[in-house]
């Protein structure tokens, strides 16, 4: 079954004027009942492929914590009758590139293949999909890989306090657990484990697809059956819901370096609540917006504090917060919290000005269009809309919802979102004056990969 919507989008403005395209996204169903949306693009013999499972780490077992990332690492390590290098070998003749990446929610899998070696490039990618081999040597060699990496990330300050961060915010709910594992639990994954894992994360009742390029809906529908056909039903089921633990407050992980670094946050707002757009603009002002930004203004230009401070919101698939990050020497770090504690006072209470929010969204809606830069970014938005729920509309309604926010609403938004009594900080360190009052932990050995914030 295909469905065309056509969709008009600005790409962009420049200073030559503003140059349009016409993107028709296909709702494409395989014979075998898979979807898919494609956008075709028959100016260049190319073709991006963006697949994205859902689950993620967060469907490591317990006893096996880091399973889901090392056998990610694992798949083109060899595939079918073909070795580690012969795989490599023959990914290369093809002009054909993949990369597997894990996260929280999402396993995801990007492709791009020219159009004369696409049925071959299928039949590779297939192969390291649906029969990867996880021979002893390769996994011996992606372990030490990963583990080298989780000793590296104790000693990465920011690293440490994004690990802390999470395990205090979702404790007992897959997002609190380390996604790459602890080297002990990465030393102890047996190949039973990565087979298991392999099972529970590549299934194709959780798969999602973009496809942008050289191919058409008939094409598409029987490359997906041929690529994702013949991986199992889910067996293992997602996790649910949790609400973010963390209470307001001050938490110190003593950790020797000359700057101290700072992970803070608070109850965010869901992706799809019908404030979004509010709190998504409100968050631009306050420090998602660079040098713009009020957090920029007060904590960098103003003060000299910080080389950087931002804040993003964090809708993923089981829980939202608002999250922001600072690093600051030690002897000043006690003052850059109090003035972020003082802004986000400032604007709970007093709100924004017609300018600040006219100025967000003359840059919201005027970099939104330029993300649609090429076959593989669209791809990318194709899958990510899929993911979040998001119609197809959305791409020629976006910029629309951004300019639709109101002064009134943005304000009343500011003063029910944003709760300063609730902004936790998490320090790693040895910052001057939040030894009293603060708790004082050990630096983690192991800790979360970063959290990818998006709109």
């Amino acid at each position: 079954m295909i469905r065309l919507l056509s969709l008009s989008l600005a790409l962009g403005l420049s200073l030559t004027g503003a140059a349009r395209a016409a993107i028709e996204i296909e709702e494409v169903t395989s014979p075998g009942g898979i979807e898919a949306w494609l956008v075709e693009d028959h100016s260049i013999p190319f073709t991006a492929l963006e697949i994205r499972f859902m689950g993620g780490t967060s469907l490591d077992e317990a006893g096996s914590l880091g399973a889901v990332n090392l056998m990610t690492g694992l798949i083109e390590e060899g595939a079918a009758d073909m070795d580690a290098r012969a795989f490599q070998a023959a990914r290369e003749d093809l002009g054909a590139s993949f990369s597997f990446d894990v996260g929280p929610d999402t396993l995801r899998v990007s492709a791009r293949m020219l159009s004369e070696n696409r049925d071959e490039a299928v039949d590779l990618l297939r192969d390291a999909l649906v029969e990867p081999r996880f021979d002893d040597i390769a996994l011996e060699r992606v372990r030490g890989q990963v583990q080298a990496g989780l000793r590296q990330d104790a000693q990465n300050p920011r690293r440490i306090g994004n690990r802390a961060f999470y395990e205090m915010a979702f404790e007992g709910h897959p997002y609190g657990r380390p996604d790459k594992g602890t080297d002990e639990s990465v030393a102890a994954l047996t190949r039973e484990d990565i087979v298991a894992a392999h099972r529970r994360a590549l299934v194709r009742d959780r798969v999602y697809v973009g496809a942008v390029g050289d191919i058409t809906p008939d094409e598409l529908g029987a490359l997906i059956d041929e690529l994702l056909g013949d991986l199992p039903e889910s067996e293992a089921a997602l996790p649910g819901h949790v609400d973010f633990g963390l209470e307001g407050g001050t938490t110190v992980i003593d950790f020797p370096t000359p700057q101290s670094v700072a992970l803070f946050g608070q109850p965010g707002i869901e992706r799809h609540d019908d404030d979004f757009f509010a709190a998504y603009i409100l968050n631009h002002i306050l420090g998602g917006g660079g040098f713009e930004s009020r957090l920029m203004q007060e904590v960098r230009e103003k003060r000299g504090l910080t080389y950087g401070v931002g804040t993003s919101l964090v809708p993923l698939e089981n829980a939202e917060f608002w999250v922001g990050s600072v690093a600051s020497s030690n002897a000043s770090m006690a003052q850059a919290i109090e003035v972020i504690r003082d802004e986000w006072t400032r604007i709970a209470e007093g709100g924004v000005t017609e300018k600040e929010l006219e100025d967000a969204k003359t840059f919201l809606t005027g970099e939104y269009p330029l993300r649609f830069d090429g076959n593989g970014p669209i791809a990318e938005i194709l899958v990510g809309m899929q993911l979040t729920g998001l119609p197809e509309s959305y791409v020629t309604e976006r910029n629309a919802m951004v300019e639709a926010v109101t002064l009134e609403e943005i304000n009343r938004v500011a003063a029910e979102l944003v709760e300063p009594e609730k902004l936790h900080f998490v320090v790693v360190g040895q910052p001057e004056g939040l030894s009293e009052g603060a708790p004082r932990v050990v630096a983690p050995e192991v800790l979360l990969p970063e959290v990818t914030l998006a709109e």
